[in-house]
């Protein structure tokens, strides 16, 4: 993990919180599959469009890893709620449609500042909805169903896990991959791995900036350790990383769903950095959690 810290380092990127969202984006989009392992063949992979509330398509990409009536777990990627796209988790997304044997569903959110909280929560949701009204149209088992997303895209996926207990939509589980949970980066981790550990704590406050307004920030759909009532919730398969800003969190949200009864599966993986479990190219510990993730998935699935 040191040397692909200094590789970044000696490729002087600049932190997103210096650019502009647009170069941000770019950048991200160009790094972001450099380190994985090359896009894995599959059986299906299609892309899709998905109506939102307020009229919107949102664009999705389905994988499968074979044809049939597959179980089907509703991704959603990390940036910040400001970066990502379907492209910049593509690599991923196949490792977890092939090593699980379910189908995933890549959503692409719209993203902050031109559309701002909660327009993220919603699309989600409302992405997951159309997964268990309509999932067989497209060829697979609606009443399967899980949820995942890594960092930003964890909080939402915790969110649609609280909004699908709410609406009596049973989900077999919720993947939280280094999910952001709290109202604000104010843990001992955020502290400790603020500066030099790729996620830096400046970049942080400008995806939220761009995102949410600070009075915001104690709604829990931003933050879900903020919910009354975690009672009932999906199981929970938690994949964190020790030098992540936002691995105190993490572990604390485990907690508070264990504390409500909720089954979770805690995945620790030492000596890594937020973003690790997309450098399978490098890093062992990638493959180690994405294999427990998919090991988590297909235990859920099962009839």
């Amino acid at each position: 993990m040191a040397g692909v810290l200094e590789r970044i380092r000696r490729a002087r990127r600049p932190p997103f919180h210096t650019q502009s969202v647009h170069d941000a984006r770019a950048a991200y989009e160009a790094a972001a599959e450099v380190l994985e392992p090359a896009r894995a063949p599959l059986a299906r992979v299609e892309n899709l469009v998905i109506p939102s509330r307020d009229g919107a398509a949102l664009p999705a990409r389905l994988y499968a890893p074979s044809t049939g009536a597959l179980p089907v777990l509703l991704y959603v990627h990390g940036g910040g709620f400001t970066i990502g796209s379907l492209e910049t988790h593509d690599s991923l997304c196949r490792q977890l449609a092939s090593r699980s044997g379910a189908a995933v569903l890549a959503l692409d959110y719209r993203l902050a500042p031109e559309h701002r909280f909660p327009v993220a929560v919603n699309d989600t949701w409302d992405a997951l909805q159309w997964l268990a009204a309509h999932g067989d149209t497209v060829g697979l088992d609606r009443r399967r169903l899980a949820v995942a997303g890594d960092s930003a895209g964890g909080t939402l996926a915790a969110v649609a896990a609280i909004q699908a207990r709410d609406a009596g939509l049973a989900l077999r589980l919720q993947l939280l991959i280094t999910p952001g949970t709290t109202a604000h980066a104010d843990t001992a981790s955020h502290r400790r791995f603020a500066h030099g550990f790729l996620l830096e704590a400046a970049d942080i406050e400008w995806f939220f900036a761009h995102y949410i307004d600070p009075a915001q920030r104690t709604d829990w759909r931003f933050a879900p350790l903020e919910a009354e009532d975690l009672d009932g919730v999906a199981p929970a398969c938690v994949v964190l990383a020790e030098c992540d800003p936002l691995v105190d969190e993490g572990i604390a949200y485990a907690d508070r769903l264990r504390a409500s009864h909720v089954d979770v599966r805690l995945e620790l993986y030492r000596g890594v950095t937020h973003d690790f479990i997309k450098m399978g190219r490098m890093l062992p510990e990638a493959a180690a959690a994405q294999d427990a993730a998919a090991h988590a998935l297909k235990e859920a699935f099962e009839p």
